[in-house]
C-alpha cells in the first residue's frame, strides 16, 4: 500500500481512505462481489428494459416483429399506422408497393374528369397503352418522391433504410387516396363532395407520412413532417389539384 500511495501521492486515497491513525471504511461490494468503480456496473445507472436494444425509439415502442403478409400490411397502414410502420421499418415491401401504386395508377386517370373524357373517347387499341403508361409513370414518380423524403429524413437526423422507406411512402400515397379516387369515379371530380373528401385524404396523407417516417427515422415529429412535406406538397399538385 505504501508503493502504491507514493506513486500516486497527488490523488485521494482509494476507497476515501481517511488520513493515517485512523480506521478505514470501506464500502460495501456489489451483489457482483466488486466494489463500485472496479469491474461492476454501476448500481445507480439505469438499466435498460427487458427485450430493449439500440434500435428501440425513446418511448414504449417493443421491438419489431417478423414482417407483416401484405393483407395486414396494406390493411394496417390505414388502421394500425403506428405499430406497422415500427414494425416494417426494417423490411422491403416492393412487391406490394408496386402493384398497389401501379393499380392506383391505372384507376387514378378515371378521376380526373378531363382526362377521364379523353380516354372514353379513345378505342380500346389506344386505351391499354395509355393506361400501361399511365401506371408506370405513377410507380416512377411514387418511388422518386419516396426516395426524396428518405434523403431529406437522413439529412435531418434519421437513422432509416432506403427501400422500407420509399415502400412505405408509396403505400400511403396510394391508399390515403381510395376514397376520393372511389367517389371520384361515379361522381366525378369536381363534385363538392369528392373535393371535401380530397381535402380531407390529403390531411390523413400528411399524418400518415409524418407517423411513418418518424417511426422508421427514429427523428421528432417536426423533422418527420419536413421530410414529408415535399412528397406531400406533390401529392397535391399532380393528384389531389387535378379535381379540386
Amino acid at each position: 500500500m505504501a508503493g502504491f500511495r507514493d506513486d500516486r501521492d497527488d490523488q485521494q486515497p482509494p476507497y476515501g481512505h481517511p488520513p493515517y491513525g485512523q480506521h478505514p471504511t470501506y464500502p460495501q461490494p456489489t451483489p457482483g462481489g466488486y466494489p463500485p468503480g472496479y469491474g461492476s456496473p454501476d448500481p445507480y445507472a439505469a438499466q435498460p428494459h427487458a427485450g430493449q436494444d439500440d434500435h428501440t425509439p425513446a418511448g414504449n415502442a417493443p421491438p419489431p416483429g417478423p414482417p407483416l403478409p401484405w393483407k395486414q400490411l396494406l390493411v394496417g397502414v390505414i388502421f394500425r399506422p403506428s405499430s406497422t410502420f415500427w414494425r416494417m421499418r426494417d423490411y422491403p415491401i416492393w412487391a406490394p408497393a408496386l402493384v398497389v401504386t401501379f393499380l392506383y395508377g391505372l384507376l387514378a386517370v378515371f378521376g380526373l374528369d378531363s382526362a377521364r373524357e379523353s380516354v372514353l373517347d379513345s378505342t380500346a387499341s389506344t386505351l391499354a397503352p395509355y393506361l400501361l403508361i399511365t401506371g408506370v409513370v405513377m410507380v416512377l414518380g411514387a418511388l422518386l418522391l419516396g426516395t426524396v423524403t428518405h434523403n431529406l429524413a437522413r439529412q435531418f437526423g434519421g437513422n432509416g433504410i432506403w427501400a422500407p422507406t420509399a415502400g412505405l411512402a408509396m403505400l400511403v400515397m396510394t391508399l390515403s387516396d381510395v376514397p376520393r379516387l372511389a367517389l371520384a369515379l361515379f361522381l366525378g371530380g369536381a363534385n363538392p363532395v369528392v373535393q371535401l373528401v380530397g381535402w380531407a385524404t390529403w390531411l390523413f396523407a400528411g399524418l400518415l407520412f409524418t407517423m411513418m417516417v418518424s417511426r422508421s427515422h427514429e427523428i421528432p415529429w417536426p423533422r418527420a413532417l419536413a421530410a414529408s412535406a415535399i412528397q406531400l406538397l406533390a401529392v397535391l399538385m399532380l393528384v389531389k389539384l387535378g379535381t379540386l
